[in-house]
């Protein structure tokens, strides 16, 4: 699979200490350097406010720093060529920074920052780092929602928080991914018994621990002849030695 434009959906009915917990660890676990990484929230516009600013104070007690100390919470990211184009972007959208928090100057650390967006379609492409955009959405368009998101082309994973059944069931119906999370983060796919791969963009074939995903390292061969050419019996020359 490849990466994607992961997007994490959050209704008026979701726990919003719940929800925060699982943006924390979907977006900055690994410094955001996962395919499965969360990239874009996106808030019912009723509840948007209070889930924001809880994220903002849980941003804040976040470390960035050595990953060899046990007290970090978000490292560096992997090459200068990452830092550069993550850093070039992000002060790009200076202007519609919601929240950031310090990291050392010195090294790869690019700091967790949120990044507010107009709207679903102004993000189109993924940045593989510790930035997630933040966008809402209006009640009762869950639908239309998953249906802006799955336009972007992408499939690799969607993350849906709500507390009515009947959204999760909708979610399972129209998200384009390959793998949906209800009520948890979206990181951390148990290869087994959650079988992890996308669709579109994101990827094609057989998944990662699913039961066809040996095929893919197998090369298929049709062999086709023509017995008949041999001037002989082609009922006989089709039996194997033992039925001779």
């Amino acid at each position: 699979e490849t990466g994607g434009i992961n997007a994490m959906i959050v209704d008026s009915t979701a726990l919003h200490e719940q929800v925060v917990a699982d943006v924390v660890a979907s977006a900055f676990r690994s410094a955001g350097q996962r395919c499965s990484a969360l990239r874009l929230l996106l808030v019912q516009e009723d509840v948007a406010d209070g889930v924001i600013e809880m994220l903002g104070g849980a941003m804040d007690t976040l470390t960035v720093g050595d990953p060899g100390d046990p007290a970090t919470d978000v490292g560096p990211v992997i090459d200068q060529a990452a830092y550069d184009r993550l850093m070039g972007y992000r002060e790009q959208a200076r202007g519609a920074w919601i929240k950031t928090i310090d990291a050392p100057a010195a090294g790869l650390f690019v700091p967790p920052t949120l990044i507010r967006l107009g709207s679903i379609e102004e993000l189109d492409q993924e940045w593989f780092g510790p930035l997630l955009h933040v966008a809402t959405w209006k009640a009762g368009a869950l639908s239309e929602t998953i249906a802006r998101v799955n336009a972007k082309g992408y499939g690799l994973t969607m993350g849906l928080h709500s507390r009515i059944a009947r959204a999760g069931e909708v979610a399972e119906a129209e998200a384009a991914v390959g793998n949906l999370y209800v009520n948890r983060s979206m990181i951390g796919a148990v290869v087994g018994s959650q079988p992890f791969g996308g669709e579109g963009l994101s990827g094609t074939g057989p998944k990662a621990g699913g039961p066809h995903y040996l095929y893919r390292f197998t090369a298929e061969r049709a062999v086709s002849v023509d017995t008949t050419s041999a001037g002989g019996n082609a009922t006989l020359l089709s039996l194997d030695e033992g039925g001779i």
